[in-house]
């Protein structure tokens, strides 16, 4: 179950950054360690032992730390203490170097990429829950990693990890790794697409013989960095995404677009290296209805279909569904990634029109000119009701799609993509739209 070789044991430790990773981490090792915070932001935590634990800038600069815990959300070229990071590079680790080091005997299933990490993480998740094995799904999509209790020889860990997790990480590695696919995202953070790219491929890097890594050569970013590089985990490259028979038995419309697929051919490869059995892992396959804002459903009918797909943050997520979809309302905007593409050529979208809104619309006019049909708004909620009316104007009997699917960051009027979501969810129904 664990390593009794802990590093991060009987240390003078300085965790920094105090969301749910931090907070975990600090829980995690107190009992062990001499625990110090700290946080760019004042943290209003009423847990009196926390605030005993969090320094001021001038008293940190003056101690020395054997090891320095970062948080996902710290960027250390722009953060408070980014001097302070610079000097001890060395002592920087992440959450996920202290979960390996404790349970590196456990059987740890990672998965990366820029779109699908969470579909895939919870698919999979499901799948061995059904199959009655003791599994945690951890990382970017559930709890901290440091947050499970309970931990047997027999648990095997399924983690979502981003670019933001893996970045600072030393010592993690996983049995089973997945890289999806990449696309430019975070830009903002890792400054070019090959930095990007580098932290992505940190999840095969540490891997030894004994270790698998799956990859979908598809990708024309993943397949050159392969070719560059000597792994050593055995590479399983995925080049076909799920065939229509395979589709055929599972008899679930989720797995129909080209994301899904893509995603589905990832668990159906991890389920083999598991040895696991194709009947009862179908049952569950049938029954698996999605993540909420991600290619959700939230009304159907004979003549109509509105899906909610806030999670898309990039043009490459809002395309991978589009590929798939015809006569397509598109309501699209929010705050550009830096960086960010479009791929799909004008012949790709004849049948599309886009409803632009948010704090980037002439970012979103001026990638689309000329491509696809667009209206721009002040805000999501006007957006939407000249998408009703065009559909009402609309009198051609095709099946109509309206796809929120921003291809954008949130931040500019929502906390997250999640609340997005449920804001476009409310306005659904506010018009009298519900599934």
């Amino acid at each position: 179950m664990s390593n009794n070789k802990n590093i991060f044991s009987k240390k003078k430790i300085l965790i920094y950054g105090l969301g749910k990773s931090g907070i975990s981490a600090y829980k995690f090792l107190k009992k062990e360690n001499e625990i110090f915070l700290y946080d760019d932001q004042k943290i209003n935590n009423k847990n009196v032992r926390i605030k005993k634990k969090i320094l001021s800038y001038k008293a940190l600069i003056k101690k020395n730390f054997e090891y320095i815990i970062i948080s996902p959300g710290i960027d250390a070229n722009k953060c408070k203490l980014s001097e302070f990071l610079k000097k001890n590079l060395n002592k920087i680790h992440t959450d996920l170097d202290i979960f390996y080091s404790i349970y590196n005997r456990n059987k740890i299933i990672t998965i990366t990429g820029t779109n699908g990490k969470s579909t895939t993480a919870k698919i999979l998740y499901e799948i061995l829950r059904d199959q009655k094995m003791d599994v945690r799904l951890v990382g970017n999509i559930g709890n901290p990693v440091l947050l499970e209790n309970k931990i047997r020889k027999n648990t095997i860990f399924v983690i979502e990890a981003s670019s933001y997790q893996l970045d600072y990480s030393k010592l993690f590695k996983s049995n089973i790794s997945a890289i999806l696919n990449i696309s430019p995202d975070h830009l903002e953070r890792h400054k070019t697409l090959n930095e990007y790219i580098k932290v992505k491929f940190k999840l095969i890097k540490n891997q030894t013989k004994k270790d698998y890594a799956i990859l979908n050569i598809n990708n024309s970013y993943i397949k050159k960095t392969l070719k560059k590089n000597n792994f050593l985990s055995t590479i399983i490259k995925i080049k076909k995404y799920i065939d229509s028979q395979t589709l055929k038995k599972i008899d679930n419309q989720y797995f129909l677009t080209e994301s899904n697929r893509e995603n589905l051919s990832f668990v159906l490869e991890i389920a083999n290296i598991l040895n696991l059995k194709t009947k009862y892992l179908f049952k569950t396959l049938k029954k698996f209805k999605g993540l909420n804002y991600r290619q959700q459903e939230i009304f159907k009918s004979k003549k109509l279909t509105i899906i909610n797909d806030s999670k898309a943050t990039s043009f490459s997520s809002s395309v991978s569904i589009l590929k798939s979809l015809s006569n397509v309302y598109w309501i699209v905007g929010g705050l550009a990634k830096k960086g960010d593409k479009f791929l799909l050529s004008k012949n790709n979208c004849k049948d599309f029109k886009a409803y632009i809104f948010g704090y980037d619309k002439s970012f979103f006019e001026k990638t689309l000119k000329n491509i696809i049909e667009y209206e721009s708004f002040t805000n999501l909620k006007h957006s939407i009701k000249k998408v009703l009316l065009d559909i009402n104007n609309n009198k051609n009997n095709k099946h109509k799609i309206i796809l929120f699917s921003p291809a954008a960051a949130s931040f500019d009027n929502f906390k997250n993509f999640e609340e997005r979501g449920k804001y476009f969810n409310n306005l659904i129904k506010k018009m009298n739209y519900v599934k």
